[in-house]
Formats: C-alpha cells, sequence, structure tokens
C-alpha cells in the first residue's frame, strides 16, 4: 500500500460516497458512489471486496420504497463480472410488486457495465411467536471469544483491514466458528442499520476457515454468488458465523454458515466457489 493510500485510509471512515443526488424516474432509483480504500478487495489491489459492495446493495435496497410492515427473507447476489474499484452506479427497482409479497432489485455499475445484481424478497411481517422453533444450535457470545489477528496475514486488502474478528479454539481449515465487526460505515454520513451491517459483511465466510491456504498462492477459490436468507431482522453490530466449507473434484466449492448476532440465530448464508489450481 503506497503513502497516498495509507493517508487516504485514515481520513476515510466509510466503505462508499455519494457523488451525485439521488435520481428518481417513476420508480426506478439511481445513486452514485466512488469508493474509498477500505472497499478494496483481496484477490487484485484494483478491485472491490463483495462484502461492502452487498452492503451498499442492501443499503440502497432499504432505502427504496420502505415499507414498514414488511420484513426481507433473503437476499442474494450474482456476481457479473469485475468489480472495479472507484465510481459505481446503483439502479433499482421493483421486479415484482404485491400486497403481501415483493421482490426489488439493485444492479451495480462499473466502467459503464453491470457487474453486480442483488434481489431481495420482502414478505409482510405476521406474529408467529406460538410456533417459532429453531433447531441450529447456539454460538457463544462474543465477549467468550478470543482476538484474532490472523485474517489481515492470510488476507491482503483494504476491507479485510477494516474488520475486527474474534474465533474460538476449534477453529480450523474447512469449518470455525468467527464473530466479526467494523467501525466503518457503508456510505458516508448515512448510519447503517443492523441488516446493511450484516450483509455487508457476510460474505466474509468465504474466507474465515478456508480449506486451502490462500496466502500461499496455489489455489484460487473466489465465489461467484452469495445467498442470504433470514429468519428476522438483524439486531446489533457483531455477526457470527458457524461456518462448513467442502470442495468438490471437479472445480466447484461451497461455503455454508449460520448466521448469529446478539439475539442468537438470523438466518444462513451460502457460497458457491470457482476453484482452480495453480499452472
Amino acid at each position: 500500500m503506497t503513502s497516498s493510500q495509507e493517508a487516504t485510509q485514515t481520513e476515510d471512515t466509510a466503505y462508499f460516497r455519494r457523488t451525485k443526488p439521488i435520481e428518481m424516474t417513476e420508480d426506478v432509483r439511481t445513486s452514485f458512489f466512488v469508493s474509498t480504500i477500505h472497499a478494496q478487495g483481496a484477490w487484485q489491489e484494483d478491485e472491490l471486496h463483495m462484502a461492502p459492495v452487498s452492503g451498499l446493495v442492501a443499503a440502497e435496497l432499504e432505502a427504496y420504497q420502505p415499507r414498514e410492515d414488511f420484513i426481507t427473507t433473503r437476499i442474494s447476489f450474482d456476481i457479473l463480472g469485475k468489480l472495479h474499484a472507484g465510481e459505481v452506479k446503483v439502479v433499482t427497482e421493483t421486479v415484482r410488486p404485491g400486497r403481501t409479497i415483493e421482490l426489488i432489485q439493485s444492479t451495480v455499475y462499473a466502467q459503464g457495465r453491470a457487474v453486480l445484481v442483488g434481489r431481495t424478497w420482502k414478505v409482510i411481517a405476521s406474529d408467529t411467536t406460538r410456533i417459532a422453533n429453531i433447531h441450529d444450535p447456539e454460538l457463544p457470545p462474543v465477549e467468550d471469544a478470543e482476538p484474532w489477528d490472523e485474517m489481515t496475514g492470510r488476507w491482503p486488502g483494504g476491507f479485510i483491514r477494516s474488520i475486527q474478528a474474534r474465533t474460538f479454539p476449534d477453529h480450523a481449515p474447512g469449518h470455525g466458528r468467527v464473530w466479526i465487526t467494523t467501525d466503518i460505515d457503508m456510505i458516508e454520513g448515512e448510519t447503517p442499520s443492523p441488516f446493511v451491517k450484516l450483509v455487508g459483511l457476510a460474505d466474509t465466510a468465504n474466507g474465515l476457515s478456508p480449506i486451502a491456504e490462500p496466502s500461499r498462492g496455489d489455489v484460487f477459490f473466489a465465489n461467484v454468488d452469495l445467498t442470504i436468507h433470514f429468519l428476522r431482522e438483524p439486531v446489533g453490530a457483531w455477526l457470527g458465523f458457524a461456518i462448513s466449507a467442502n470442495i468438490g473434484e471437479t472445480g466447484g466449492g461451497i461455503t455454508s454458515a449460520i448466521l448469529y448476532d446478539a439475539d442468537g440465530v438470523v438466518g444462513r448464508c451460502e457460497q458457491s466457489q470457482t476453484v482452480r489450481l495453480a499452472d
């Protein structure tokens, strides 16, 4: 990292800054941003990490025609091309409107092309306390976990440097239990909701307990998507993971995680990997 990048990293307090006023045309919301060093990816210096890009999309989806009587049950992301650092545009619109269920989509553009699409299903909220039941195991509280600095030794990039992690003694390649958080806002001057903060951290699952050691440079296992299912709205600033990573024999891999917040299990996430061995 150059001295100018270090100075910028010290000055910036968010992953993205707005560069123009928001445009609303009929039912389409268009927002314009520029990334900061905190959003820098781990695989290439000139690309963005998918985690803050996901969080940015979550913020736009949340702000688009909000309805207090709805909850988010799923948010999914597909990477369409390289997530170039610098200026990005996010276009948000309704795909499937409805009184009790709706599907909303955001498309991220960089260097003139669509590079990521995010979709969220929202459903009308109702009281299901009488039949609520969680079968997933509990995760010990963040206070019981030990500080974990291995992420910055294993992965490069501004985003990885922006997070704090805590883990447990049973952490190992392919499985682990981790708590992470960040002090960096998603958008400059805007306080992120727990939903935006959780989505903006969830993509790290692919790199928290990898089967292969990325620092050796002999294996590439980037994820091409991210899907998060929610049981309820998240709370708090810390996101917990119970991770299981698997790699098949023909170039595919899956990272799965149960997600936790201060109140317990909040959902699950899945990522599909493209796995390639160095020549």
